[in-house]
């Protein structure tokens, strides 16, 4: 962790403006039987692939991002708080009558009750391809390592990606990809996974109820994407790290008060990267970035995990990482 400050990181994403209004229920609403929110506070916060770059920053990375937004008020609310956290945000293109994607939360005491979405998966104009290339070939070299977050937006195109992977090769630089969708080919090349295992299931169609299941899928995504590496997130059931011709390692996760699930991929994202470039096995950041995840969950709203905090934590974790077997997969999926 002392080498994460010296960690250049670049984030190619959907960036996103998290809105939370909070308030208080007291009574049905007379219209419909439905609680209404008082609402006594709202905040903004950076959402996609801008919470990954808040998690960097929170742990001293320095970070260039590259990613799309509207020309809209929350389009430009988005860009000053990206640059206030002093990160490089010359890659990022406003795009006339595109819509900044804006996830609105409703918490009433405490509680998630309800979230609207505004938001467009249009692909981007070819002329902002463009750009977008220019300017990952502009950024790449000087980078330790890249960050890949797509929410399917419309950002992260084929095309995009194959461009991305291009210049990333020819300047031997680390991928890492948190991907979305039916179709895991889309990611080929890249040097990491890392899909929950909601998203496993949906891009494999295989139910993952036991040890047996999720090796098949964790080894039909390694054939399908054309990977080697590939990390299956199972929530308080922690991590599946999968690698090219050798056994699964399941890292177990501390169990805890779990209050909000929104942004943990994200922080696994960044953290994980992190460790890498800063020299650490593939294993150990893996089991780094479940350590993470296990803190955020713990915070109410998109919330970030700091050094102070991952430090201690992993102080108190016993034994990080571990093969796997059956008997230790049956049981954890069999609770799950």
């Amino acid at each position: 962790m002392s080498k994460f400050n010296k960690c250049k990181i670049l984030v190619v994403g959907d960036l996103m403006v998290d809105e939370y209004l909070w308030g208080d229920v007291d009574r049905i609403s007379p219209e419909a039987p439905v609680q209404v929110v008082l609402v006594k506070n709202e905040n903004y916060t950076l959402g996609g692939s801008g919470n990954v770059v808040n998690n960097l920053v929170e742990l001293g990375a320095k970070v260039s991002v590259i990613g799309i937004t509207g020309t809209d008020r929350h389009g430009n609310l988005l860009l000053k708080n990206l640059n206030k956290l002093g990160v490089d945000t010359a890659g990022v293109v406003q795009e006339p009558d595109r819509p900044t994607t804006r996830k609105t939360r409703i918490i009433a005491a405490n509680q998630h009750v309800l979230r609207i979405d505004r938001e467009t998966k249009r692909k981007i104009l070819a002329k902002t391809f463009e750009l977008l290339a220019g300017f990952i070939e502009e950024k790449v070299s000087s980078a330790d390592l890249i960050l890949i977050s797509d929410y399917e937006k419309g950002l992260i195109t084929n095309s995009l990606f194959s461009k991305l992977i291009e210049f990333a090769k020819k300047h031997n630089k680390i991928t890492i990809a948190d991907p979305k969708g039916l179709n895991f080919s889309k990611y080929s090349g890249v040097f990491l996974l890392t899909p929950n295992r909601k998203e496993a299931v949906l891009a494999t169609g295989t139910e993952i109820l036991d040890e047996a299941a999720l090796i098949k899928a964790g080894n039909k995504i390694l054939d399908t994407a054309i990977i080697d590496n590939l990390l299956i997130t199972c929530g308080k059931d922690g991590m599946i790290l999968f690698e090219k011709n050798k056994e699964p390692y399941k890292i177990s996760a501390k169990a805890r008060q779990v209050y909000d699930v929104s942004g943990a991929g994200d922080t696994v994202l960044a953290v994980i990267g992190l460790a890498l470039a800063s020299g650490a096995s593939l294993k150990d950041s893996a089991a780094i970035a479940n350590t993470a995840a296990g803190i955020v969950v713990g915070k109410v709203g998109t919330a970030t995990v700091s050094s102070k905090e991952l430090a201690s934590a992993l102080r108190n974790v016993d034994e990080i990482s571990s093969p796997t077997n059956a008997s230790q997969l049956q049981t954890a999926f069999a609770q799950s």
